[in-house]
């Protein structure tokens, strides 16, 4: 009898932040962001001198859970998510453990995008989703293996997730999204009338 196999799995996480720790008020959150955003002028420089659409904090704030204590209380929850994740992804990490890295806020406003990248120094990535606005960009992840398919002929539109050359994650405020560092992803245009696409992202590292 014949048999088919998915192998080399690659995962995507996706919950809702409540499910595993206190629940986090969106709407502090989101003030609290902006809050930073304001102040934050080495920030403000970076982006305007590497044509940043918008703002992020990446370049400029290492502090964000000292300055405003629902920064504190959120990496608590994303600690508790990142955990299930790496059961999840059966790591051997032996006498180390999977730690935050760096967490940073991103205020997309309409019109803006954020290219495709990768984070090559961490194990899992993430973002939790503080507002999103009707018309706000998915995030887009790419198959890794799509460089060695030259050859390939394209997936059809109805071919499954598992499948599919790119899939667009839709999420929603509240939610988080965790995978594993060396998936390329980016954020594409966002089609918000007015509103910023507002999120807070994260890399936690091996040590």
């Amino acid at each position: 009898m014949s048999e088919i196999k998915s192998l080399f799995a690659t995962r995507l996480y996706r919950a809702r932040l409540s499910e595993l720790g206190a629940a986090i008020d969106p709407d502090e959150l989101e003030a609290s962001c902006y809050s930073i955003a304001e102040d934050d002028e080495a920030g403000q420089e970076w982006c305007e001198t590497e044509g940043y659409p918008g703002y992020t904090s990446y370049a400029s704030l290492t502090d964000l859970p000292w300055r405003f204590p629902i920064f504190g209380d959120l990496v608590k929850v994303l600690d508790a998510h990142v955990a299930a994740f790496v059961e999840e992804l059966d790591f051997d990490l032996g006498d180390k453990s999977v730690v935050l890295e760096d967490i940073w806020i991103n205020i997309l406003p309409p019109g803006g995008t954020h290219s495709s990248h990768i984070h090559p120094h961490s194990v899992i990535s993430g973002t939790t989703y503080v507002s999103m606005p009707d018309g706000a960009a998915s995030l887009k992840l790419e198959d890794p293996r799509l460089p060695m398919m030259m050859a390939a002929p394209p997936r059809k539109k109805s071919a499954r997730d598992d499948l599919k050359t790119f899939f667009y994650a839709k999420p929603e405020v509240g939610d988080v999204l965790l995978w594993e560092s060396w998936l390329r992803h980016e954020v594409g245009l966002n089609m918000a009338d007015e509103d910023n696409r507002v999120s807070v992202s994260f890399n936690y590292k091996w040590e």
